[in-house]
């Protein structure tokens, strides 16, 4: 049976199957070496994508959330980063994609709000430690 995980870890090998703008000359990053991230695809013409900079932003990387996955972000039209494997192409800003070595593992469409945002990425940080995947 194909799981979702074997399905993924498929793409990430055979980077053929990404878009050519998902495959980009963007920022290289070694994902064999690179802890979880949580990549950010926005628009800076974004009222949404604006509020969570003005909001989360300052204190991310200090978070617990920001620790464990740092931030990655990429304009909706690229450039985007050498050898990910997304589940599908992001069409809202922002989109937050947890990554774990390039390979999807959940996602956040839209922006939640302040008071929701960390306790939605943490739970989808403790389903990434136990192995779960799914958006």
């Amino acid at each position: 049976m194909l799981t979702r995980r074997h399905a993924l870890r498929f793409v990430a090998v055979t980077a053929l199957a990404l878009p050519a703008s998902l495959a980009g000359a963007g920022e290289r990053i070694d994902w064999r070496r690179t802890p979880m991230r949580l990549l950010m695809v926005d628009r800076t013409d974004c009222p949404s994508s604006a509020a969570w900079r003005r909001e989360i932003a300052p204190g991310y990387a200090g978070s617990a959330e920001g620790r464990a996955a740092p931030l990655l972000r990429v304009d909706l039209d690229g450039p985007w980063p050498d050898g990910l494997a997304l589940a599908r192409r992001p069409v809202v800003t922002p989109t937050f994609v947890l990554l774990s070595k390039g390979l999807e593992l959940a996602r956040i469409e839209g922006y939640p709000g302040a008071d929701a945002f960390h306790p939605q990425l943490a739970a989808m940080l403790a389903d990434a430690e136990r192995g779960r995947t799914g958006r």
